[in-house]
């Protein structure tokens, strides 16, 4: 969910790898974890993990910084100001925790296991490798995800926590590892104060309290203690290389330009508003067109029209004129999607209503009587006056997989996971989440829809998480590489799913083994067979407490090496991979 709320404008032995290949077989959900008032266990993870009351089981360590910090130089009024704040601040996590909070916004949940935070690492070379590197994988994989600087003092959602990028980098054989926080300037300024000030956009801002919390948050601005008016994003969600660029993104601010430096470790350069051009906050999975090299984005808003933006950037980045896209309320806008001539823009039921704050609920609902529905707009639209809206009930994607125009039935062809309950990752409900890959079509010459779920009834199975060969994003094709997300929130593997047929390749990750995203990357750029290439993906086994890049032949689905790190690497969101030949153009 977008901090719009706070900003709206804005050298251990090596591991024996898993003996684990393709399989057809599916993996039956486990129980989900139990919760009572001292004590977490989980059905699939060893360790039984104790709290103390209104506390956090993970033990934080504050990385270690590579930029020197200053601490803040306030005046006696400021000085007041901040200790009455402080004061008020207290007293509210004391009612706070007069209330149980539910599992989606519960630390004790949210970032337990291997979804806690880990320290920064500098970067370590001459990795472990069981198996033998492919010679065509030569550059830098890189991986985002959430990682919390502090521990919470009141409610967290993972996706509050602080953005971490891991990055592994090959070079001739050689294989290298370090993990960076990306300096936001939330980050830089909570560093300096030593705590975390800045409001959880889904663990803290709901009800009553979340009012509270924006109140103190914009009191702290009016007298300057803090700074809120240049983004209070966490870039911790997207990763995209545009224009000489590693750009990390949260769908809460601008971008962040972060560098890999020549030896393999990250630095963050500063906060990218495309030489000024760009105004306003952007989501975390733009598209770039693998034929113009273009960039597609979209741009939301939680407070105010417009809600919703679109926007383009050429490929040396000069962004076009915002295109208002006509929506009727601040809706959840995640994803999106691109063919070769359109934009996909979804219009679901997740959406953003700030007076359920007033009545103590949580500003993210369900809308059960809007009906979705799927924009479609020329890539080169100058205003919205062409938008085609197609209604598809009952649907809600949280990711778009790919899309593709087929002219011969005047079709456009959505594929993506259609997830029940529509809101259940950021409300607590009763209801099993399922998450069904599905084929959408809609039909431009009647105004029609059709969905179908893409596996049989036999192989179905939760899949979130992944994407096509990014060569051929906004074209047809046949094969999606998505993860497992079973038991959720886990990742227990991942799937080549062929999109024509429904047949389902497994690569599972083995007994007490998960994961996260599964990245296709294309052997050679001029490979005839659109599955030629390689998968790669973060395991860790939660016994051995070791961590791990599997590298995946993605025809046969069978292990062609494993990389063992020097680090533990939590679950986390989205990545790419930086070929070599681009890494020495970086801006």
């Amino acid at each position: 969910m977008a901090n719009s709320l706070i900003n709206p404008k804005l050298a251990t032995p090596p591991l024996t790898p898993s003996t684990n290949s393709s399989s057809l077989s599916i993996i039956n959900p486990k129980k989900t974890p139990r919760i009572n008032k001292t004590t977490i266990k989980f059905s699939l993870q060893t360790p039984t993990l104790h709290f103390p009351e209104h506390s956090s089981a993970t033990t934080y360590q504050t990385p270690s910084t590579h930029k020197p910090q200053s601490k803040p130089q306030w005046n006696l009024i400021q000085k007041a100001a901040s200790m009455a704040l402080d004061a008020l601040e207290t007293a509210l996590k004391s009612l706070e925790n007069h209330h149980p909070l539910p599992k989606t916004t519960d630390p004790r949940v949210q970032i337990a296991g291997n979804f806690s935070p880990v320290p920064e690492h500098p970067v370590t070379h001459s990795l472990p490798v069981v198996g033998k590197v492919p010679e065509s994988i030569h550059g830098v994989y890189v991986r985002n995800g959430a990682n919390p600087l502090f521990e919470p003092q009141a409610g967290h959602h993972f996706f509050d926590g602080d953005g971490m990028i891991h990055a592994v980098t090959f070079d001739a054989g050689e294989v290298s590892y370090a993990c960076r926080l990306t300096e936001t300037r939330r980050l830089v300024q909570e560093r300096a104060l030593g705590r975390a000030i800045f409001p959880k956009a889904i663990g803290e801002l709901h009800g009553h309290s979340g009012i509270a919390r924006l109140l103190l948050f914009y009191a702290r601005g009016l007298f300057k203690l803090i700074d809120h008016g240049n983004g209070a994003g966490v870039a911790n969600a997207g990763l995209v290389y545009f224009n000489n660029r590693l750009l990390a993104m949260s769908e809460d601010d601008l971008p962040y330009h972060v560098r890999v430096t020549p030896n393999g470790d990250l630095t963050t350069i500063g906060r990218f508003d495309f030489s000024g051009e760009l105004k306003s906050t952007m989501i975390a999975h733009p598209k770039v067109d693998p034929d113009s090299g273009e960039l597609f984005a979209l741009s939301y808003d939680v407070i105010q029209k417009p809600y919703l933006k679109y926007f383009r950037f050429s490929t040396n980045g000069e962004k076009s004129e915002d295109v208002e896209i006509p929506v009727s309320e601040p809706t959840m806008m995640h994803d999106f999607a691109i063919t070769d001539k359109f934009v996909i823009i979804p219009d679901q039921q997740v959406v953003f209503k700030m007076s359920e704050m007033i009545r103590g609920g949580s500003p993210v609902v369900y809308d059960g009587e809007k009906v979705s529905r799927f924009g479609i707009l020329h890539k080169n639209a100058k205003d919205s006056s062409s938008i085609k809206w197609i209604q598809v009930p009952n649907c809600f994607c949280f990711h778009l997989w790919n899309a593709w125009e087929e002219p011969e039935s005047d079709e456009i062809v959505v594929i993506g996971s259609c997830m029940t309950p529509p809101d259940s990752i950021f409300n607590e409900c009763d209801e099993q989440l399922k998450s069904v890959l599905s084929e959408i079509r809609l039909n431009l010459k009647t105004g029609q829809s059709r969905r179908r779920p893409i596996l049989s009834d036999e192989d179905q199975v939760n899949l979130e998480a992944g994407m096509v060969n990014r060569n051929k994003l906004g074209r047809k094709t046949r094969f999606a590489y998505l993860a497992i997300a079973e038991p959720w929130p886990k990742v227990s593997g991942f799937a080549k799913v062929d999109l024509f047929s429904g047949q389902v390749m497994k690569f599972m990750y083995g007994d007490n083994k998960y994961g996260g995203e599964p990245l296709f990357l294309q052997r050679h750029p001029s490979s005839e067979e659109e599955d030629d290439g390689f998968i790669l993906a973060f395991a860790h086994d939660e016994k051995e407490w070791k961590s791990e890049l599997h590298i995946v032949n993605a025809t046969t689905m069978t292990l062609e090496a494993s990389v063992h790190l020097p680090s533990r690497v939590p679950y986390g969101f989205h990545g790419t991979f930086i070929a070599a030949n681009d890494l020495v153009n970086q801006a």
